[in-house]
């Protein structure tokens, strides 16, 4: 039991942090107890069931005595620990007693008699908000991994001195002016379609009600009265045509709405928070916004923030024997760290001006791969880098940042080779004279933190030959740099078309096709639940120095279902052209959808033209859907790339079209799976090869040996790059859509999403 003197009763911010690290003589991670603060059940039969990872919980408690009491109570035969805790006052009126009700619509008073959990707090469209630069010594994490389709969005951003907060409206204490100046609006604000909505979905107790404020500030205006939208949760309208110049009187003004979510309305155990133009006023630029989102649990009847039991329930004991005795002063010896921490914060609250809050001047840096800063992740994470940092798994090797600034020779621009929202990307050179793609991670991103960590997560698992290598990594000085093999010939699309580059022959792009199947089919059965890619596309496969195809951009990728499971349900993420639609449909996610998207690659190498192409006619704007009409005619080589129309042999062409057109079939279950695929492009090869009108297939020293003997300069031939139209080259990073995918992730220096 932790006793903590208040110096004055409100509202205190409490935030409890575990981790079961070794202990001689008990096994922390066994251990299953119920924390109480005074009258509310806090966590209820507790346990640590992650063990890789710091487990952060954070509360909001109407302390009304001027004692506060925190009391750990193990389970019979078990015992209770605690690493650290932070006990900091918040203001007052930082949730006022009265909040908009959302089914049934209505308000609801009497919420300073509600404890509160707090489940997400989101900066949207913006980087993770360290504490160090929130007021109330918050952490917000970026929006990303929430939003349902997130390319429907586009992230806008502004000075931080932008911001003016209005006289008695929302303050630096409601949220800091790093959420503020960021925001997603609708990727198209220029299409009057009511209809689509920018949404995030969040997964949910549905036991509990919910307390959900949404941060709004127009920054994305030119004038006032040119933004109206509606405000959704669970699909029923919060706030009907919401005008922020009517309620602020000036753009980039911050404002907030708070709702309350009864648990009755909480049907698939997930909320969902969506914005959208008003459909009933003429605005100039139909569009939407949020700047910030928070969702805090709302205690119970009973009291409780964790179950149906109360304070007072069956498992509220106190330890009786002598080991429970022992493993509760364990736990008191590191309470240490919490008084610290209790100190800090009375101190630094006591020293925060009440007016005038000077407004941050740049977003924090990155968070370095260490458990301190991991603590602040989100424990539904399902990617977290204390996950990474306690696995054991081998990174490569260690760079220090001074070996990076010198194989970048500083950074120089001059070696920039891609750049993209996560980023830059810079060709090195070590003292080996070996190249070296390195990707370093900028501060101001909202780009990446978790799709970052999901690259680090898979990338030091898995090792395959048509898959990308990652050699190392620096995390020195609060940077995040990956460093990876060199891919000289970059990505795939850019041999087929959109570059002065040589085209690739057919042969060739049929081997690199079956090399990226290959690694496709790696990563779907290398291991016991298998690796669902997400976002396969030709800027996606990358080719070494002898046009040897290797999968990369693995930051949107995700864990495939377990034996039990028939798909993973997640947010739509990918890139347009490529989505697989059933996945767009119900946003259950197979290995399948990877299948979707590698069929669309297959037509795309054998067309040339990207996979959307909004200058076409209509009817041609989608590739998949053109090739499959051209292919049910019988008109499909009228499509086909004229550089390599008349070298086809029937017969492979024939193989290769059946395996891309059983690729797009519109239902999962009807299209094969990687190793199918990869069995019919082989078959299609070994049919090319025995066309009497087809050259023999050469191994690769055959090739190289060919390259040097009989082929022109290299600056002539598909199969090698020259320093001055490669290494040198600035690489889009826009999707084929030509809007900006939500998260892109730089590989090699090529363009990632």
């Amino acid at each position: 039991m932790y006793r903590f003197l208040v110096f004055k009763p409100g509202r205190h911010w409490v935030r409890l942090y575990f981790y079961p690290i070794q202990h001689p003589n008990y096994n922390l991670a066994s251990a299953m107890f119920t924390v109480t603060s005074d009258n509310i059940v806090l966590l209820h039969d507790f346990s640590v069931k992650d063990t890789s990872k710091v487990v952060f919980k954070e509360y909001l408690i109407n302390i009304t005595s001027s004692q506060f009491t925190l009391k750990f109570s193990p389970l019979k035969r078990s015992f209770a620990f605690i690493n650290a805790i932070e006990f900091v006052s918040a203001p007052d009126d930082l949730i006022p007693d009265s909040a908009a009700a959302v089914s049934p619509v209505g308000d609801f008073n009497g919420l300073s008699q509600f404890a509160f959990e707090v489940s997400y707090r989101l900066n949207v469209g913006g980087p993770i908000v360290t504490p160090k630069n929130d007021t109330l010594w918050r952490t917000w994490l970026p929006d990303n991994k929430y939003m349902a389709f997130p390319e429907g969005a586009q992230n806008v951003s502004v000075p931080l001195t932008t911001i003016v907060y209005p006289d008695g409206g929302a303050t630096p204490l409601i949220a800091p002016s790093s959420v503020y100046a960021t925001a997603d609006m609708m990727a198209d604000s220029g299409v009057p379609n009511s209809n689509f909505k920018l949404t995030w979905e969040m997964d949910v107790d549905s036991s509990f009600s919910y307390f959900i404020r949404m941060h709004f500030c127009d920054i994305v205006s030119k004038g006032l009265n040119e933004l109206y939208f509606n405000v959704y949760v669970n699909e029923v309208v919060g706030v009907s045509s919401l005008d922020l110049s009517t309620l602020t009187s000036e753009l980039a003004t911050p404002y907030y709405k708070d709702f309350v979510l009864n648990a009755t309305a909480i049907t698939n155990g997930s909320i969902i928070v969506q914005v959208g133009p008003a459909s009933n006023v003429q605005s100039i630029l139909p569009n939407a916004i949020l700047n910030g989102l928070e969702v805090m649990k709302m205690s119970n009847m009973e009291g409780s923030l964790d179950g149906l039991f109360s304070s007072g329930g069956r498992h509220g004991v106190m330890p009786r024997s002598r080991g429970m005795r022992i493993a509760a002063a364990f736990g008191l010896a590191m309470g240490v760290t919490a008084l610290v921490l209790l100190l800090m914060g009375i101190v630094r609250w006591r020293r925060k001006p009440t007016k005038g809050w000077e407004k941050q001047k740049t977003f924090s840096s990155w968070l370095p791969l260490n458990a301190s800063y991991c603590s602040f992740m989100s424990s539904k994470s399902k990617t977290s880098c204390s996950t990474i940092i306690s696995s054991g798994l081998n990174f490569g090797r260690v760079f220090t940042f001074n070996e990076i600034k010198k194989t970048t020779k500083n950074f120089d621009e001059k070696a920039v080779i891609g750049v993209g929202g996560f980023g830059k990307v810079y060709l090195g050179v070590s003292e080996d004279g070996t190249k070296l793609a390195i990707k370093r991670g900028n501060p101001s991103s909202s780009q990446g933190i978790n799709e970052f960590l999901t690259e680090i997560e898979l990338l030091s698992k898995l090792r395959h030959r048509h898959l990308v290598s990652l050699i190392g990594y620096c995390d020195e000085q609060s940077e995040m740099i990956l460093v990876y093999e060199y891919m000289s010939n970059g990505p795939l699309r850019d041999h087929i078309y959109g570059s002065t580059l040589p085209t690739l022959t057919w042969k060739q792009r049929l081997e690199i096709c079956i090399g990226a199947a290959r690694g496709l089919h790696y990563l779907h059965t290398g291991s016991t639940q298998g690796i669902i890619h997400r976002d396969i596309k030709t800027t996606n496969i990358l080719l070494d120095e002898d046009f040897v195809a290797k999968m990369a951009d693995f930051g949107l990728s995700k864990t495939g279902p377990s034996l039990e499971q028939t798909h993973v349900s997640t947010a739509v993420k990918g890139s347009f052209g490529y989505l697989d639609p059933e996945y767009f449909r119900r946003q259950q996610l197979t290995e399948k959808s990877d299948v979707y998207s590698f069929g669309v690659v297959l037509f795309e190498v054998l067309c040339a033209r990207p996979a959307l192409d909004p200058a076409l006619p209509r009817e041609q704007v989608n590739l998949a859907e053109w090739a499959m009409q051209q292919h049910r005619k019988g008109t499909l080589e009228k499509i086909i790339d004229p550089h390599i129309a008349g070298t086809i042999s029937p017969e492979a062409l024939r193989k290769y079209v059946e395996a891309a057109e059983k690729c797009l079939a519109e239902y999962g279950v009807d299209r094969p799976a990687m190793g199918d695929v990869l069995w019919n492009l082989e078959y299609a090869l070994q049919l090319e090869s025995a066309s009497p009108s087809s050259v023999p297939v050469k191994n690769e020293n055959e090739k190289e040996n060919e390259n040097e003997n009989s082929k022109p300069s290299s600056s002539e031939q598909p199969g090698t790059n020259s320093k001055s139209n490669k290494e040198a080259q600035l690489i889009d990073i826009n999707d084929d859509s030509g809007v900006v995918v939500g998260s892109p992730m730089f590989l090699e220096g090529f363009q990632g999403r």
